[in-house]
């Protein structure tokens, strides 16, 4: 065989593939926040959670939106699952719940989310996701961690309006559960009242119906900090 090879040249065509201007997964919105996919930890039956909501739209406290809201929120009551403190900002909610266990935690949430969702995108006429991300869990073990959770949710307006973070501010936020909570350390400010009926479902767990109180009740000026 001839050792000389006969050297064919073709043209070259752009294929499909590879790195593209513009191509991948599109940045997400800055208020978005993304959860890492984990696995959940452990859940025990002592110890309170502080939850996190956050979604895709911004009109949670719009007059329309937060009487459907707040009735899912208690309507999603259940014997193993309880909400025991929220409040609702514009675009995420923050509750403090007990359940029995992991699974009922689970559960509790996800069938609130579902409820919430389908509600409030009827009323709007909206369709697709109304969540922007997972729930966001943090076990609360100690009473420190209950009071300052107990701070952070029930005065979490403060952290969003900064005129109301002043020494100063004993306001209160009827988007929450304020005015039903009795662990205040002077009365409510003359006619404040929550939006709709009394929330009133009672603590289980000795951290959020007693511990916490070992280290003060709270004042009406305390604000959250951030987190």
């Amino acid at each position: 065989m001839s050792t000389n090879q006969l050297v064919l040249s073709f043209p070259y065509v752009k294929r499909r593939g590879g790195a593209r201007s513009g191509a991948g997964r599109k940045p997400r919105s800055a208020y978005l926040r993304q959860t890492p996919h984990r696995a959940r930890p452990a859940h025990r039956k002592a110890h309170p959670v502080h939850v996190t909501l956050r979604a895709g739209v911004r009109s949670l406290r719009s007059q329309r939106v937060i009487r459907v809201l707040l009735r899912a929120l208690r309507e999603s009551n259940r014997e193993w699952f309880r909400i025991v403190h929220y409040s609702v900002q514009e675009n995420h909610v923050h509750l403090l719940v007990e359940s029995e266990d992991a699974r009922a935690l689970s559960s509790g949430i996800s069938g609130l989310m579902v409820r919430i969702a389908r509600r409030v995108n009827a009323l709007l006429g909206r369709r697709g996701r109304f969540w922007a991300d997972r729930w966001h869990g943090q076990e609360l073990a100690s009473p420190r961690q209950v009071r300052n959770a107990l701070v952070y949710v029930l005065q979490n307006h403060k952290k969003h309006v900064p005129t109301l973070a002043s020494a100063s501010s004993a306001t209160l936020d009827p988007l929450s559960s304020a005015a039903s909570f009795d662990g205040f350390a002077s009365a409510l400010p003359r006619g404040f009242r929550g939006v709709g009926p009394p929330w009133l479902v009672a603590a289980k767990t000795w951290l959020l119906g007693r511990g916490w109180r070992r280290h003060g009740l709270i004042r009406l000026t305390e604000g959250p900090s951030c987190k």
